[in-house]
């Protein structure tokens, strides 16, 4: 079975899931390194008011809602070479949940497990009509933001992601700057209500006093990610139409090619830097930020080189293998490595 040629590849994709990537590593670097819960009134405690308004809940959810959308174009582009796509699909999700159950033996609570089972249950709408699929997601999505209910937000993102690669969002589809505009200026609105609504319930270091308050403060936090993750997307797609800021921008791009690399990767550095240098327990909340900004640097340095020589990233790489069931090459032609998923 001869894998699928993704011959054009769409790169406001890449710049997004390497801005998801970005975000997602400072929020799992706390757990990952037990790092200290900071003094009231200091710099770590504002720092850490920083994340759970602006981090903590924004970033998976686009992450989620690019899962939905690289679904649509993997079945589409299936379909159009004839390949069985519910096997292709369920070989990959197998190999994706593999991948999780290895990773969440170092990183508890990890993703990748979650998107592989939620992968299999919405195999079926991809045959469902985009408004259908619409209609379900956005009520599904905002009960559960409503309710706080974080896991459960995962399935009806994936599915609006299906809906917008129906509508072709970003498939080679210019959107109008206008409607761009209209939705992200109401995204904006909506999410300076929002925060400033949970800054008013922010306490001065979570967890620590009533823990009644802390939950209200991450409550109201999953509730409005949504809409403050739409903000960020809906400001990059806008962003993204300058050049300048593409050419600027173009190391989150290939970041975000890697993204299954790149997420694992976050994790090996993460431990790797708390076991070297007794970072476990230790750490403060700025030097957690510190240190994301050295790995940013690192992976950032990685990705670039193997990207000029390879054509996916090396766990991308075995993906594909398991997936069409044959050994691929990894090397290829510049055009290959400049087009290729």
């Amino acid at each position: 079975m001869n894998p699928i040629d993704e011959s054009k590849r769409i790169d406001t994709l890449d710049y997004l899931r390497g801005f998801a990537l970005m975000g997602i590593i400072l929020v799992n670097i706390l757990p990952l390194l037990s790092v200290k819960s900071p003094d009231p009134h200091s710099l770590d405690a504002a720092y850490q008011r920083f994340l759970y308004l602006l981090v903590e809940g924004r970033f998976y959810t686009i992450f989620s809602f690019l899962f939905g959308v690289g679904f649509y174009l993997f079945i589409s582009r299936a379909n159009q070479k004839g390949k069985n796509t519910t096997v292709l699909f369920v070989r990959r999700m197998l190999a994706l949940f593999i991948f999780g159950i290895i990773h969440v033996q170092f990183h508890p609570g990890e993703a990748l497990t979650v998107y592989a089972l939620c992968g299999l249950f919405i195999l079926p709408f991809y045959n469902a009509p985009k408004t259908v699929n619409l209609v379900i997601s956005l009520p599904l999505l905002i009960v559960f933001a409503i309710f706080s209910i974080k896991l459960f937000m995962t399935l009806p993102l994936m599915l609006l992601g299906i809906a917008a690669g129906q509508y072709r969002i970003f498939e080679g589809i210019s959107l109008p700057l206008k409607k761009v505009t209209i939705f992200t200026v109401l995204m904006f609105l909506g999410s300076m209500i929002g925060l400033g609504y949970q800054f008013q319930h922010a306490p001065e270091v979570l967890w620590k006093g009533k823990i009644e308050e802390t939950q209200r403060f991450l409550d109201i936090g999953i509730a409005i990610g949504p809409m403050v993750s739409g903000f960020y997307v809906g400001l990059l797609l806008i962003l993204l139409r300058l050049s300048f800021v593409r050419r600027l921008l173009s190391p989150i791009k290939k970041y975000g090619r890697m993204a299954l690399t790149n997420y694992i990767l976050q994790t090996v550095f993460i431990l790797l830097s708390g076991s070297l240098f007794r970072l476990f327990a230790r750490i403060s909340y700025i030097q957690s930020l510190y240190l994301c900004f050295v790995i940013y640097v690192v992976q950032f340095i990685i990705t670039i080189i193997w990207i000029r020589y390879f054509k996916f990233g090396p766990l991308e790489w075995v993906w594909r293998m398991v997936t069409y069931r044959e050994v691929l090459p990894l090397r290829g032609t510049i055009k290959d490595r400049q087009v290729n998923v």
